[in-house]
């Protein structure tokens, strides 16, 4: 094997230039591709943190129907007693906030419009919630309790509403017995997601004012938790239900559910699937592209060698052997490549990630999202290996043909080959 080993890798430097030049465009695929699948993850993560910031969370406890059936009967009964719990047990590097959910018909001096109104904690909601930071006019919920309902609503409800800040709303809708629920509120704050579906259908009030508004007592629909980072969301759902499972007596049905944001908002994982599979087809055609130059490398070395594979043969060495002999020049010279590419892309990567990347227009069009004005991309195992290792497996099947040739390799004739 080290005389084979020896002679493959002497075969290689037989033709410097052509190595070098099929090396290097490994190298460049490899880095392009280290650095595409690292700022595309680096992407993803900021888009799952800033719509998870804007309103979701990383997870939320709700009651287990009320995701499917989002009704306000389906509450979480004593739910201050049970944030207070959940507090406890993951400890400060986790954000709780309660919310309670309803609908209403809100009606301006002019006009009225079906929208969701959202009971919040003023106090808390901005630790869970990016919304807060994006009122543009006015200001958001006070912490201390009023003695009128104050409310913040998106602009393209003030828009359709034709209100104001100081302007009155009048909240129509039913409470969660029943019972008829109205109520009159003073515009306070007019924020500005960039979302249209918040934008212009959702407003917030204070919980206190919802629970009494909606006649929810001391019921909530959900308690937001926002960490860290979304990538521990996971591992705190499994946490949390075995929590509960030691806190809920088995032979009553569980009264809340800890919901992962992926079943909260789907919409983002298929965005991201989605745009994964349009850039595997960027990616198979730049896959495509080397196996072609490393075909051509190869099969230009074995018809070159044929004289000498003929005389080889006559010696006794079996076709087979010739052929591994071509598949090693090529694992040498896939795994250069690999080397230096991964090399070259971490290095730039890792450059790219210390100070992140904008192009023209980022910094307005994030700042109106409350986002980063950079991309930094993520600088991991994964986006280091997967592109180079498929790069290098498309060289290997790349030169099955030019090994396959020597199967049918005529001695005799080979050694008359000029």
């Amino acid at each position: 094997m080290n005389i084979t080993l020896t002679l493959a890798w002497r075969n290689l430097w037989r033709h410097r230039r052509r190595t070098w030049l099929t090396v290097s465009a490994m190298v460049f695929c490899n880095v392009l591709l280290i650095f595409s699948i690292a700022l595309q993850f680096g992407t993803y993560g900021l888009m799952i943190e800033n719509s998870l910031k804007l309103f979701t969370g990383h997870l939320q406890i709700q009651h287990p129907k009320y995701l499917d059936s989002p009704k306000l009967h389906y509450s979480i009964d004593d739910a201050a007693k049970l944030q207070t719990q959940l507090q406890q047990e993951l400890g400060e590097n986790w954000a709780l906030a309660s919310r309670g959910m309803g609908f209403a018909l809100v009606s301006s001096e002019e006009r009225s419009f079906g929208i969701q109104v959202v009971g919040v904690e003023p106090g808390r909601e901005p630790m869970v919630s990016s919304l807060p930071g994006l009122v543009k006019s006015g200001k958001y919920l006070p912490s201390a309790p009023t003695e009128t309902i104050e409310i913040v609503i998106g602009r393209k409800i003030a828009d359709n509403l034709k209100v104001e800040l100081g302007d009155e709303l009048t909240l129509l809708g039913s409470g969660r017995d029943g019972s008829f629920a109205a109520g009159i509120a003073i515009v306070t704050g007019i924020f500005d997601s960039g979302v249209s579906d918040i934008d212009r259908a959702m407003a917030q009030i204070p919980l206190d004012d919802f629970q009494t508004l909606f006649t929810m007592e001391q019921q909530v629909h959900s308690i937001v938790i926002q960490g860290s980072s979304a990538a521990n969301a996971d591992a705190l759902q499994e946490r949390l239900r075995q929590w509960r499972a030691s806190h809920v007596k088995q032979s009553f049905a569980p009264v809340w559910q800890p919901r992962h944001w992926d079943e909260l908002l789907p919409g983002v994982r298929q965005a991201i699937q989605s745009d994964i599979a349009s850039s595997l087809f960027l990616y198979s055609i730049l896959t495509l592209l080397v196996a072609f130059s490393v075909l051509n490398t190869q099969l230009m070395s074995v018809l070159e060698r044929t004289r000498e594979f003929g005389i080889l043969s006559a010696l006794g060495i079996s076709p087979g052997q010739l052929g591994r002999l071509v598949m090693l020049e090529t694992l040498l010279m896939a795994s250069l490549g690999f080397a230096l590419g991964v090399l070259l892309g971490a290095i730039i990567v890792y450059a790219i990630s210390q100070v992140g990347i904008s192009f023209p227009g980022m910094e307005e069009m994030h700042s109106r999202f409350n986002m980063p004005a950079r991309i930094y991309p993520e600088l991991s195992m994964l986006p280091l290996t997967l592109g180079p290792a498929v790069i290098l497996v498309g060289s290997l099947l790349a030169s099955l043909y030019p090994a396959l040739r020597l199967q049918r390799l005529e001695p005799v004739a080979a050694m008359r080959a000029a």
